[in-house]
């Protein structure tokens, strides 16, 4: 079996990961350019972390300037076999207030400007996205959180917008009208490139504020937004060093293939694939493309 290697990308507030042991941080050059930050690599209670800041330290990179595909090929280069998102999100429901911890089980892409996809002209591949989230590493975040005295919902559709700014009154009354449960703008194209590198992916929505369709709180501010971020930041700090202690040692097969997402996704045929996309491919889908003309 395939040692597991849990991956964890941190969102808003979380640029560090404290509890890492024998840590050491390591470039990985990408052929998709530049990742947001070097990687964080050690482990806990034994368990093999990787660890990536998505804005990189001070929160140098926008949700339109994160360089995805970069990011998720050196995760996958570094071995990941699990990766947890951990993600700053605004809420459309009353009954998840700041401070919530939601595990997504849907996304709605509403990005525009980003590069969403490792294929493309000259070796085209269609991955099924109809279960975005892999659901037994979202059963293992859940019952991290249970064991720390984490409440989390479970289930829940994340919208992702292309940002920076946030949403407009309009927008946002039609989010939560289509039964959105959280608005974020960084999970997306991640979790499509995720499961085209065949890597088991989750997220948790941690929710900062209430957008602006409340009544109550009609206009989102960086500031209100870092109060609760610290406190989230906490909180996902004690989640993910539990989910790593009680995460299995051996990767487990995913009941939903977000593993073997490329065994019938490549279409084009062998004799017209690009030999130069082929070559950036080679983490990202060779264990499909070895031996490949």
């Amino acid at each position: 079996m395939t040692k597991a290697v849990l991956g964890i990308i941190g969102g808003s507030g979380i640029y560090d990961l404290p509890g890492l042991e024998n840590v050491r941080e390591q470039r990985i050059a990408s052929p998709w350019g530049e990742p947001s930050a070097p990687l964080r690599i050690g482990e806990i209670a034994g368990l093999p972390v990787v660890f990536l800041t998505r804005h990189d330290k001070g929160h140098r990179l926008s949700p339109s300037d994160i360089n995805y595909r970069a990011n998720i090929d050196v995760l996958k280069r570094a071995g990941v076999t699990d990766l947890v998102s951990l993600s700053a999100c605004g809420s459309f429901r009353e009954e998840l207030p700041p401070g919530t911890f939601v595990l997504i089980d849907q996304f709605v892409d509403r990005t525009h400007r980003r590069e969403s996809s490792f294929f493309g002209k000259g070796m085209v591949a269609h991955v099924s996205m109809a279960h975005p989230v892999s659901p037994r590493l979202r059963i293992h975040i859940a019952n991290a959180a249970m064991a720390e005295g984490i409440e989390v919902k479970r289930d829940g559709t994340y919208v992702c917008i292309e940002g920076p700014q946030f949403s407009t009154l309009a927008e946002s009354l039609t989010y939560k009208q289509l039964g959105y449960a959280v608005i974020g703008m960084t999970n997306m194209p991640e979790a499509k490139l995720a499961r085209e590198a065949e890597i088991c992916y989750a997220t948790v929505a941690m929710v900062t504020d209430f957008d602006c369709w409340h009544p109550d709180h009609d206009a989102v501010t960086v500031q209100d937004i870092i109060t609760v971020l610290t406190a989230n930041a906490e909180k996902a700090k004690r989640l993910v060093a539990r989910l790593a202690r009680d995460f299995p040692r051996e990767h487990e097969p995913c009941p939903i293939g977000s593993d073997r997402a490329l065994d019938a996704a490549l279409i084009t045929a062998p004799e017209a694939r690009d030999p130069e996309l082929m070559k950036k491919l080679d983490a990202v889908a060779g264990r499909v493309l070895l031996g490949c003309a």
